[in-house]
């Protein structure tokens, strides 16, 4: 018999999930919560804005869990940073630090998915479910959009690659142009035509 908790399991399957979080024992806890409703997540981390526009571009996640305070940078920038470069992914702060109401009302405001404090790491799963599963839902239509996205940039390169060539020929053949204009006056001075 299958339980509730397997079938879940069974729908998300292969999420791909950023982390970013400096400290080491945080990783570990929400890696073993996210396992519990997760088959083969993978799971990438990351604690630097660097490392995080890396991740966005190669890795492409299906959501980011984000602590509030790094050393390098704030949850907020991160935030940002995702949002100019994948702004469907869902954003989830898995912090100790939003206590503050008003705190976590500009997170959402500003584009977050959710909060979910890290006192409450016992029952990060369940939290997390309800995201996961939508992202699920909405990772197939993402990944077509991703698709696209890829394909234009590719396009935009291929185009960017050929100006720069033509450029480079018009350059030489205006520099050819004007040779034989020179050698035309030169050729009219010298013959009196």
């Amino acid at each position: 018999m299958v339980t509730f908790q397997q079938t879940i399991k069974m729908q998300l399957e292969g999420l791909k999930i950023l982390l970013v979080e400096d400290n080491g024992n945080d990783v570990v806890l929400i890696t073993r919560q996210i396992e519990k409703i997760v088959d083969n997540p993978q799971i990438e981390v990351a604690t630097t804005l660097e490392v995080v526009k890396k991740k966005l571009n190669d890795f492409v996640p299906n959501i980011i869990l984000c602590d509030y305070n790094l050393p390098t940078c704030t949850g907020m920038e991160v935030l940002e940073l995702s949002r100019r470069i994948s702004p469907s992914t869902t954003f989830i702060f898995v912090t100790g630090t939003i206590n503050d109401e008003e705190l976590a009302a500009n997170t959402i405001l500003s584009g977050a998915s959710g909060y979910i404090l890290k006192k409450n790491i016992n029952l990060l799963s369940e939290k997390l479910k309800p995201f996961f599963t939508a992202a699920q839902k909405n990772s197939s239509t993402s990944e077509i959009v991703r698709e696209r996205v890829e394909q234009s940039r590719k396009t935009i390169a291929q185009i960017e690659e050929f100006l720069k060539n033509a450029s480079l020929e018009n350059l030489s053949h205006q520099e050819g142009i004007a040779k034989i204009r020179e050698d035309l006056k030169k050729m009219k001075r010298d013959y009196d035509i």
